[in-house]
């Protein structure tokens, strides 16, 4: 199983998208797409509710656009957060909805319990069993013997991170049948790494291959601020031999995930031979199309994500030479340098704000990022004058409150704390007083 999972909090795509995203993967050599957007009511909140014609005849057409291009779209619904599990009456309710699905053509489904409780709140399912590991295995068994072979069910536990052999996940694997699919997000919700330990220990605990969620380049939740373009990283070469696939859990920003996904198709097509910084150079072409090259110094600069501490490579680099060259090598030709790069910067920032006006999905969609990037470009120039002996204090202070205050995470923390370390290297007794750096010294001081 080689795909993508539209799977994250915050606005689902709509149908165009959904149908342009299965064209996408598919044309890259993956073959499933698991639909199960949290912020769908129908999928979680209202999940006893049978589809209605209009969501059926949707869904079905998703069946269908992925059929003919070799992808299997997987619905997904999340009844745990009130479904009571030793109710006959609820348990049917579910194996009817996933029924009409199967009677629709659709051959794979999953039964999604994540994120839910983690211990039985209805007074009858506590009396009923033992533990949730207990209850959630039942409910997962029934619907797969009430589906049949014809339909291959994924389940995505409680416990879908971790050790791999905790109680809950211990339990669970041991108690559902193995024809069942099991999910699995690695050692932690977002893992900076999947490599084999983490594939054998819990692959043992399940008693199957495990199938794994892969959490980026999602950036729901805690990581709305970021913007996950960089490329896939930190997953091992034969991880294939102990998992039966991958699928990779999007952003809401449709057009901006496809970066991620061509490196991530690139990795499944062929693990060994796959090079992050070459596929993700191709992809940023394939999608940025006339601003890839813009795009590119822009991207390098939202590298943030759980699976990069170098959030912003080129302009850290850019900013070190500068600090270092200004107190111990040749002063006047370390700022020129850095206001050449500055300048690509800025010429870089003007191409995409032309992308915006000119209509670009993807520069249109990823706009407060660009909106940043120019913010920082401003911070950058300001530790450039800095440098030069010119801009006031309360003009370093501004720029770097602006960048902060957007919240959105663009060049990292680097320029941020950059203007921290400037400001406190400076007199706090007038905003008036001009900085600069010392020639013989490694930090800013009174001229």
């Amino acid at each position: 199983m080689r795909g993508v999972i539209e799977g994250f909090y915050g606005p689902p795509w709509t149908h165009a998208q959904r149908l342009d995203m299965i064209d996408f993967v598919g044309a890259r050599g993956m073959n499933t797409f698991l639909y199960s957007p949290k912020d769908d009511p129908f999928l979680r909140q209202r999940w006893r509710e049978p589809y209605d014609v209009s969501r059926l005849a949707a869904v079905t057409e998703l069946h269908a656009h992925g059929r003919a291009r070799g992808v299997d779209v997987i619905p997904g619904l999340s009844p745990g957060l009130s479904m009571r599990y030793s109710a006959a009456d609820d348990r049917a309710q579910l194996i009817a909805k996933f029924t009409t699905l199967v009677d629709a053509g659709f051959t794979h489904l999953a039964l999604l319990l994540d994120d839910i409780p983690a211990r039985l709140l209805h007074p009858e399912d506590q009396q009923r069993f033992a533990t949730i590991a207990q209850a959630h295995a039942m409910v997962v068994n029934e619907v797969h013997a009430a589906l049949g072979h014809r339909v291959t069910l994924l389940a995505c536990p409680l416990q879908y991170w971790g050790r791999g052999d905790e109680p809950y996940i211990t339990e669970f694997g041991r108690q559902t049948v193995p024809q069942v699919e099991i999910l699995w997000t690695g050692p932690a919700i977002c893992s900076t790494r999947l490599d084999l330990d983490d594939a054998a220990r819990i692959s043992r605990t399940l008693h199957r291959p495990v199938t794994y969620w892969d959490n980026y380049p999602v950036n729901d939740v805690a990581m709305t601020g970021e913007l996950h373009v960089g490329p896939y990283l930190g997953r091992d070469a034969d991880l294939g031999r102990l998992c039966h696939g991958i699928l990779a859990n999007a952003m809401e920003h449709a057009e901006s995930s496809k970066i991620a996904l061509a490196t991530i198709a690139d990795y499944l097509a062929d693990p060994h031979a796959y090079e992050p910084e070459r596929s993700w150079t191709v992809a940023i072409d394939a999608v940025a199309g006339p601003y890839a090259d813009s795009y590119r110094l822009f991207a390098d600069n939202c590298r943030v994500s759980c699976l990069s501490d170098d959030h912003s490579p080129m302009t850290t680099r850019a900013i070190e030479d500068l600090l270092f060259g200004v107190d111990y090598l040749d002063r006047q030709r370390s700022i020129d340098e850095y206001r050449r790069y500055l300048s690509r910067l800025e010429a870089a920032a003007a191409d995409l704000r032309r992308g915006i006006d000119a209509g670009h999905p993807l520069l249109v969609e990823a706009r407060p990022w660009i909106d940043g990037f120019a913010v920082g470009i401003e911070a950058l120039a300001a530790i450039g004058d800095a440098a030069a002996r010119r801009p006031a204090r309360a003009l370093l202070a501004d720029v770097r409150d602006r960048l902060r205050g957007n919240g959105l995470r663009i060049f990292g923390d680097v320029i941020t704390m950059t203007l921290d370390d400037v400001l406190r290297s400076t007199s706090t007794t007038t905003d008036a007083t001009t900085t600069s750096f010392d020639a013989s010294t490694d930090h800013v001081v009174q001229p």
